[in-house]
């Protein structure tokens, strides 16, 4: 039953705030700056996010870092990373809803392009997604709605880590115009 209302406010939500600009293929020339969604529970996030940073300073494209963490921390453990560009659990209402600050973050970077490498269709990330006001959006796996235009799902042989699906991100980017 709680699921069962849950999934009505997601909706309600995700209808309410849901950015009406249109989306598709668009050539890396035409864009002039990026948002990447990295997951900060992996072991691998820095390396991934130190290449997304590399990536895009070497095409001339202005480029922002969020990070989804949701792991449990103790009172030992510090937070790495920023915590204006970190989506927290304490960050998420009752349903899984990012918090209207982490939105209005997300969105005063004006980015053309959005890229998730959240290998899941959790909430937060489909709410950030369908949120976002981005020209072409890139995810690695495809949500409710379709809301990505370009989905990079992991390769038949096994699965990528999020620097590995970033660089065949950057691969088709490359192809696109």
């Amino acid at each position: 039953m709680f699921d069962l209302v849950k999934n009505v406010f997601r909706k309600r939500y995700l209808r309410r705030w849901r950015s009406t600009v249109k989306t598709g293929l668009k050539p890396l020339g035409a864009v002039n700056s990026a948002i990447v969604f990295i997951n900060a529970e992996d072991k691998e996030s820095d390396a991934c996010k130190e290449k997304v940073l590399a990536y895009f300073k070497s095409v001339g494209i202005k480029v922002d870092i969020f990070f989804f963490d949701f792991s449990k921390k103790s009172k030992e453990e510090r937070q790495i990373t920023s915590l204006n560009t970190t989506v927290l659990r304490k960050d998420l209402n009752w349903c899984g809803r990012p918090s209207r600050d982490k939105v209005s973050q997300m969105l005063q970077t004006k980015a053309d392009l959005f890229i998730s490498l959240i290998d899941n269709t959790d909430f937060p990330i489909e709410y950030m997604a369908e949120c976002s006001t981005a020209v072409f959006k890139i995810g690695r796996r495809q949500l409710r709605g379709r809301t990505f235009d370009l989905v990079v799902e992991d390769s038949p042989t096994g699965s990528y880590s999020q620097s590995q699906a970033f660089g065949e991100i950057t691969r088709y980017l490359g192809t696109i115009g």
